[in-house]
């Protein structure tokens, strides 16, 4: 997934260059790239949230949870992953739900008309993905909590895997 949305933001790129090149030499821009671009910049998101969360790479703040003993910080992560994966579902039902809207009312874009459910379907597909990654995280962050050993290591635990089977 995060492969294609690196692609669809390097398409997105060139074609958002080539418009503000056309623009400059008079030839004028690429017709509907903002419309382009919204929506694949929204595919690209929802495309690079299963990577970000199966390597724990959402943004967190953690001065106080150092401080804290590795049994506390597991439940934490425990409670944060499921957390994470309750809204990840809610977020693909939600966004299931606005495609579907956007479909029955054929609702399309200004310019190029292209139907808006389109772009709902693709982002759909990462937000699914997302979702499935997320409930699988949280049943990996139940049992590590539950049995006290680190499954998936993702660089931000404390220590060293060798140092945990000490």
């Amino acid at each position: 997934m995060a492969v294609a949305g690196g692609l669809v933001l390097s398409a997105l790129i060139v074609m958002t260059c080539l418009s503000i090149i056309g623009r400059r030499l008079g030839i004028g821009p690429i017709t509907g790239d903002f419309e382009l671009v919204e929506a694949g910049v929204a595919f690209a998101i929802f495309a690079f949230l299963p990577l970000c969360q199966i390597t724990a790479g959402h943004a967190s703040v953690d001065v106080l949870t150092n401080l804290f003993p590795a049994r506390v910080n597991r439940f934490l992560r425990m409670v944060t992953e499921a957390i994470f994966a309750a809204v990840l579902v809610l977020i693909a039902w939600k966004l299931f739900d606005g495609m579907l809207a956007k479909k029955q009312h054929n609702e399309t874009s200004f310019l190029l008309q292209f139907p808006l459910w389109w772009a709902y379907a693709a982002s759909l597909l990462g937000a699914v993905v997302a979702a499935v990654v997320g409930i699988y995280m949280a049943g990996v962050r139940i049992s590590e909590c539950l049995t006290g050993r680190i499954q998936i290591w993702d660089g931000v635990e404390t220590g060293h895997p060798m140092e945990a089977e000490q």
